[in-house]
C-alpha cells in the first residue's frame, strides 16, 4: 500500500500540517518532533506525491538555473551551492545551458516558464533585455547572477567586476609588469566593467593602454581554453610583446598559459598571468594560476536566500542587489617578487 502523509500523521499523533512542515524543513518545528517524523518517514520509505503537493500549494517546488556553460567550473560551483540551499526547503534545481547563444537561452527560459517553475536564476549571455522584460511583465520570480543587465531593476547577485579588473591589473603592476594585455569577455556588463577596471589601473599608474593589447574572443565559457590560447598567440605576435596578461576568466587564462609555454616563454618571468574566478583546480595546474576569487559558493547561497524569499513572500519584496567584493589569490603564474 502507498503510504500517505496523513497515515504518518495518524501513526505519530500529529497533524498533517506538522508532517508537511517537517518534510519542507520548516524552522518552527521542535527538534524532537522533527526527528520522530524523519525517523518514521525513513522506516516507511515514504515518498511525497509532488503532483498532489503542487495542486494544493500552487507551487512546483522547482527552480530553474540557466547559465552560459555547465562545463565552466564557476557556474558548476554556483549551482552546487544554490542546489544545497534550496534543497533544505524542499525545492529542486533544474539546470540548462545556453552554450553562450542568446537564442538558446531564450528558448530554455521559455520552456521553463511553460513548466510553471517557481523561479528562475539566470546568468545571461544576451546583451539585450527582451526576455528579462518579458519576465517582469509576467510577474515571474527571477534573479540574475554574475552578469547584470543594464536597465533591469530586478534582483542581482554577483561580484564587483570593476574592482576585479583593478585588483588583477594592479597585482601585475606590483610584480613589475609594464606592458599588460587583457583577454576581454563578451559585450556584457561583466566584461565591460573588468575592462574598465583594467584601463583605469593602467592610467593611474602611468602605463600605456594599447588597443592591440586587448584581445576579444568568440566564447569565454564554452571552448574557452582554446579561445584563450588563440587570443594569446595574437597578443604575442604584436610588435611590443606583453609582459603581463589579465584574462576575463580562468579558462581563458589556462589557454593563455598553454600558448605562452608553447612559444618557449617562461611564466611568470617573461609573461605573468592572472585570471578571474579562482576555480578549485587552479592551484593544481602545471603553473598554479593566480586569480581573482569571485566567491562562487557565496553567490549560490545568497541567490538562494533571495529566490526563496521571493517565492514564499505573500507580498512581492523589493528587488535586492548583492555585490560581493573580489579578493586576490596570488600563485606561481604571476608571482615574480
Amino acid at each position: 500500500m502507498t503510504v500517505r502523509m496523513k497515515d504518518i500523521a495518524k501513526d505519530l499523533g500529529l497533524s498533517v500540517v506538522t508532517i508537511s512542515k517537517v518534510l519542507r524543513n520548516h524552522p518552527d518545528i521542535a527538534e524532537e518532533t522533527r526527528e520522530r517524523v524523519l525517523r518514521r518517514v525513513k522506516e516507511l520509505d515514504y515518498q511525497p506525491n509532488l503532483m498532489a503537493r503542487s495542486l494544493v500549494t500552487g507551487r512546483s517546488y522547482l527552480i530553474g538555473l540557466v547559465v552560459p556553460s555547465l562545463l565552466h567550473s564557476f557556474f558548476a560551483e554556483v549551482a552546487v551551492a544554490l542546489s544545497a540551499e534550496v534543497g533544505k526547503r524542499g525545492y529542486s534545481l533544474l539546470l540548462a545551458s545556453s552554450d553562450e547563444e542568446p537564442e538558446t537561452e531564450a528558448r530554455e527560459i521559455q520552456q521553463m516558464i511553460a513548466r510553471h517553475l517557481d523561479a528562475l536564476v539566470i546568468a545571461t549571455c544576451a546583451d539585450e533585455t527582451t526576455m528579462i522584460e518579458r519576465l517582469e511583465r509576467n510577474g515571474s520570480a527571477y534573479v540574475l547572477i554574475d552578469r547584470a543587465v543594464h536597465g533591469v531593476a530586478g534582483s542581482f547577485v554577483g561580484t564587483d567586476d570593476y574592482a576585479a579588473g583593478r585588483i588583477a591589473t594592479e597585482h601585475l603592476i606590483a610584480q613589475g609588469c609594464r606592458r599588460i594585455a587583457h583577454i576581454r569577455g563578451p559585450q556584457v556588463g561583466t566584461a565591460e566593467e573588468r575592462l574598465r577596471g583594467y584601463r583605469d589601473a593602467l592610467q593611474e599608474h602611468g602605463l600605456d593602454f594599447r588597443s592591440e593589447w586587448v584581445a576579444a574572443t568568440e566564447r569565454v565559457d564554452s571552448d574557452a581554453t582554446l579561445q584563450g590560447a588563440n587570443a594569446t598567440r595574437r597578443l604575442l605576435a604584436v610588435n611590443l610583446c606583453p609582459d603581463g596578461l589579465f584574462a576575463f576568466n580562468d579558462p581563458l587564462a589556462i589557454g593563455a598559459i598553454q600558448a605562452i609555454l608553447e612559444a618557449g616563454l617562461r611564466i611568470p618571468q617573461d609573461v605573468a598571468v592572472i585570471g578571474c574566478g579562482n576555480l578549485h583546480f587552479d592551484e593544481l595546474l602545471r603553473v598554479p594560476l593566480s586569480s581573482i576569487d569571485q566567491h562562487s559558493a557565496e553567490i549560490g547561497r545568497r541567490t538562494a536566500e533571495i529566490v526563496l524569499e521571493r517565492i514564499e513572500a505573500r507580498v512581492k519584496p523589493e528587488p535586492k542587489k548583492v555585490i560581493l567584493e573580489p579578493t586576490l589569490i596570488a600563485r606561481a603564474s604571476s608571482l615574480r617578487r
